[in-house]
């Protein structure tokens, strides 16, 4: 199966000051269509700048990056901004919906910007089938501050998944939501890896990289481990056992 990701030797470095800060020092990795992978590590590890690559936010300063066989490094802005609305779907720790916009408008933005034209009705019925997905056709309507973090961020997955992307690139997805909540969004990626969306997703939680079946660990810039999750959580047996235990808890204090 050919890789969905390949980047070989990839090299970043930032000329920032007087000494020349090697923030990715020569990773090589391979990333299968299907897969979820945590990419962890300390600050400073390289982690999001690894991701920035990635996400053809920024390029290499040397190396080479295959994304669905396509050569990437030295794409020029233009052509960079083309792919990642084309074959990338970002979701953030902090949301970054529009405040006075609806989910299902949230969820419409990226088919705006893209190459491919739609007329309105074609923009609304991909919007509401990712909303579907996500399990929010029921709160198109509603406004970020209608909505609990756990659905905020479930729109922002639906809007992530509005171009029907290669790759989904999560970064710190979980950073602001509570144990349950987290379970929660855990459950939606699972959900959509099972239908073969690859999931790249950023943390520095390691019970979050338990429900991803592949960790990738970095530290000063080098990828230093690369191993398959073993007893890998399930989202919705981990979500039965919280809400046993909270019935239990209500149970006690009654």
């Amino acid at each position: 199966m050919a890789a969905v990701v390949k980047i070989e030797e990839i090299h970043k470095i930032y000329d920032s000051g007087e000494i020349p800060v090697h923030a990715v020092r020569g990773v090589s990795l391979d990333i299968h269509r299907g897969e979820f992978v945590a990419l962890m590590g300390a600050s400073g590890s390289g982690k999001s700048t690894l991701m920035n690559l990635l996400g053809c936010l920024d390029r290499p300063t040397r190396g080479r990056y295959l994304l669905d066989g396509i050569d990437v490094s030295r794409l020029d802005r233009n052509e960079l901004a083309d792919i990642r609305n084309q074959k990338i779907g970002f979701v953030f720790q902090g949301f970054n919906l529009l405040a006075r916009t609806t989910a299902l408008e949230n969820t419409e933005l990226p088919m705006m910007y893209g190459k491919q034209r739609h007329s309105s009705r074609e923009m609304r019925e991909r919007a509401l089938r990712s909303l579907e997905i996500v399990g929010l056709s029921d709160r198109a309507d509603h406004f970020p501050n209608q909505l609990s973090g756990g659905q905020q961020q479930r729109v922002a997955i639906a809007r992530a998944l509005a171009n029907a992307p290669e790759i989904l690139l999560a970064d710190e997805p979980t950073g602001n939501l509570d144990s349950k909540t987290s379970v929660e969004v855990m459950g939606v990626f699972q959900k959509l890896n099972a239908q073969g969306i690859t999931i790249i997703m950023v943390t520095h939680e390691l019970d979050i990289a338990r429900y991803c079946k592949r960790n990738l660990i970095l530290r000063d810039g080098r990828l230093v481990s690369d191993v398959l999750v073993p007893d890998r959580f399930d989202a919705d047996v981990e979500m039965k056992k919280l809400k046993e235990a909270e019935t239990a808890a209500k149970l006690t204090t009654a």
